[in-house]
């Protein structure tokens, strides 16, 4: 039972990445991507506008361009792997993707900290 979830879990998360390489490779290549809807109604910066280009710099190991991209999800990366390596894990040992309540509690203030800075970059550069 635990070698199926793990081979569940090793599948998807292969599959996933695999489709963000992908989509990644095919902005590097064509410069089309997915146009951010905030952005395009509002003319303000979302807290997830940059996370494309910082992807694509990623995939070309260009870290400085990746972090400029969008330096507070660059910076909460390992903490949001992290965080899904223990949800995995839990998975895999009991079959239930229920969160603690410490994950919980560091995905609210992930959020916090994207929608602070979703608001402040558009302050700034006013």
């Amino acid at each position: 039972m635990r070698r199926e979830r793990l081979c569940r879990v090793l599948r998807y998360t292969a599959l996933v990445l695999a489709a963000g390489c992908l989509y990644g490779a095919f902005v590097a290549y064509t410069g089309l991507a997915v146009p951010c809807l905030f952005w395009l109604l509002t003319g303000w910066k979302c807290p997830g506008c940059g996370v494309t280009r910082m992807c694509v710099a990623l995939l070309r190991l260009d870290v400085r361009t990746a972090f400029e991209s969008n330096p507070v999800l660059f910076a909460l990366l390992p903490v949001l792997g992290v965080i899904f390596l223990q949800y995995a894990a839990g998975y895999v040992r009991n079959g239930s993707w229920k969160p603690g309540r410490v994950q919980t509690g560091i995905l609210y203030g992930c959020i916090v900290l994207l929608v602070a800075f979703g608001i402040l970059r558009n302050i700034v550069s006013l």
